[in-house]
């Protein structure tokens, strides 16, 4: 019988060992919990490591939100290269980018049309409420495993909605950041990185006085009024940041009360 690998992340320690047993007890499932995202991380790199890597991860939605005596036992402490802390939907998005192979389903305790459609986009197969019966729970560990989509009927409407927005977002802010010159797009990417004005001359080997002028014309024709929402709009049409190089990474301060720095 083929033995499907779950993991359970879950910082409150009630749930997490109460659902991992729950689930232990069919025949076909082994299961084991983690207490964070980055203990999660961990255990992924010890079975993938060990040849036996996990199928599906049962995620908090509420991850990393807790606090009182209800979490799990303290995990060591993370690697340097390891976040310190890591909510569901990015520990979603990390699996998902580290290990495709790997199915996701967030656990949820509330109904939330705009978290279930952030999950999604993260790469999550699933979203499910904690409340669910342990049959329901099943049955989408293996719908997922299948290549399903699982989703509560009554947020189909509502996450419909919330991913239309989001690609009329994106569609509209690709179109301004099209508009830029290559200078400017180049600009945007540094601003997207952290840069602030002085660094972003020292790397684009431009004056002060002209990388200002550039930024001004960048949030002109973005149609935003500070550094921070034109680096969401960036975001939002998928303009990744410079890559660092300088040294001054994420050193300038690049707004201060809503104007560029100096």
């Amino acid at each position: 019988m083929a033995r499907i690998r779950v993991l359970v992340v879950d910082d409150h320690r009630i749930f997490a060992e109460s659902l991992a047993a729950a689930l232990a007890a069919e025949p076909d499932v082994d299961v084991s919990a983690a207490g964070s995202g980055p203990a999660a991380l961990r255990a992924l790199e010890r079975a993938a490591a060990e040849g036996r890597g996990y199928d599906v991860l049962l995620v908090d939605a509420e991850l990393g939100a807790r606090t009182g005596g209800g979490e799990l036992p303290a995990v060591p402490a993370p690697r340097p290269e390891e976040p310190a802390a890591v909510d569901g939907i990015a520990l979603v998005a990390g699996v998902r980018a580290a290990r495709p192979g790997v199915r996701s389903v967030v656990l949820a305790e509330k109904d939330d049309p705009r978290a279930a459609a952030r999950a999604l986009q993260a790469g999550a197969s699933g979203w499910v409420a904690k409340d669910c019966s342990l049959q329901r729970l099943l049955s989408v560990i293996r719908g997922v495993l299948r290549d399903e989509t699982h989703l509560p009927p009554a947020l189909l409407t509502g996450v419909l909605r919330e991913l239309t927005a989001a690609r009329k977002h994106r569609s509209e802010s690709e179109r301004l950041v099209e508009s830029l010159t290559p200078r400017e797009r180049e600009v945007l990417r540094c601003m997207v990185a952290g840069l602030g004005r002085k660094a972003v001359a020292e790397r684009l080997f431009l004056s002060p006085h002209t990388v200002r002028t550039h930024m001004q014309n960048v949030l002109g024709k973005l149609g935003v009024h500070s550094t921070l929402a034109a680096v969401a709009l960036a975001r939002r049409a998928g303009v990744g940041p410079a890559d660092a190089g300088t040294g001054g990474l994420g050193r300038d301060v690049v707004e201060r009360g809503g104007q560029l720095a100096q």
